[in-house]
């Protein structure tokens, strides 16, 4: 029986691991440094066995998933570097590659780290609001090691497809990283932004969908995403010239009350929207944008 450990059982730790169960000849074990947490883990049958001591799940752990915030996982590899079992794997679920693969140089060459990022979340976080279906039709990005053992990352492709994902893309970590600044990171500082605005507590009564799908995300982790915002700066600041040139070019239209340009920049954008999104001719997949 393999022991597949989930150090942090947070929103996306613990539905990780609830969607776990089953999988295969698996126990599913929480690292956690609250008794609470284990306590509500054990009584919604989230994991198999909890535990708070790192030294008592990690030498045994076949697999190892760490569900922190990307410093803390930095850190969590240089503190237990020598404490994984020899021949396991090391696996995590935030939202930044290229950083944390770097810092997963520190484990020994028989531990094989293979970065994860399961692309699905709320603005909620904690335990309590973790549940086993968050990850179903979520897309599952997969960053190996160059040396990666190919039965390692099959392995954890089987377990991308038991959470229910609907496709799974291996890529370099500064592929993953320059597309997240665009697809996910900008999308949550435009969240922030439009909640910035001076006003923004006059439209109560005058919210439709489109403000609240547009600034659901605003209700962040802040410390999560201060670190994923600063451990990929290079890659969100060039994605954030680009947004400000494109509201430029839309505020100009529109301050010229240019309705010839205001039309043809909306018939541009909403034709490449329905590109990505319907199906048939046309519709792009992840995979086949990142060879783009």
């Amino acid at each position: 029986m393999k022991k597949v450990v989930f150090v942090g059982l947070g929103l996306i730790g613990g539905s990780f691991a609830a969607a776990m169960r089953g999988f295969e000849d698996c126990q599913i074990v929480g690292l956690v440094r609250r008794q609470a947490t284990a306590d509500y883990a054990l009584e919604h049958g989230i994991v198999d066995a909890v535990s708070m001591d790192p030294m008592e799940v990690l030498p045994e752990a076949d697999v190892t998933f760490l569900c922190m915030n990307p410093r803390q996982i930095v850190n969590y590899m240089e503190e237990h570097k020598d404490h994984f079992k020899p021949g396991s794997i090391v696996s995590d679920v935030c939202g930044i590659k290229t950083a944390v693969m770097e810092a997963s140089k520190v484990l020994p060459e028989d531990v094989d780290f293979i970065g994860c990022h399961p692309m699905a979340g709320t603005e909620f976080s904690g335990i309590e609001h973790s549940f086993p279906t968050l990850f179903r039709n979520a897309h599952f990005i997969v960053t190996p090691r160059p040396e990666s053992k190919e039965e390692n990352v099959e392995l954890i492709k089987r377990m991308a497809k038991h959470l229910g994902c609907r496709d799974i893309v291996v890529t370099t970590p500064e592929k993953h990283d320059d597309i997240i600044a665009y697809t996910s990171q900008l999308m949550h500082i435009v969240a922030a932004a439009v909640c910035d605005d001076a006003e923004l507590f006059q439209c109560r009564g005058f919210e439709g969908g489109s403000f609240r799908d547009v600034t659901r995300v605003a209700a962040l982790d802040v410390d999560m995403w201060t670190e994923l915002f600063s451990m990929n700066a290079p890659a969100l600041s060039r994605i954030l010239q680009r947004m400000e040139e494109n509201l430029h070019a839309y505020r100009v239209a529109v301050e010229n009350c240019d309705v010839e340009q205001i039309h043809a920049k909306l018939t541009y954008s909403s034709e490449r929207k329905r590109r990505m999104n319907l199906p048939g001719p046309g519709q792009f997949t992840l995979e086949e944008l990142e060879n783009n």
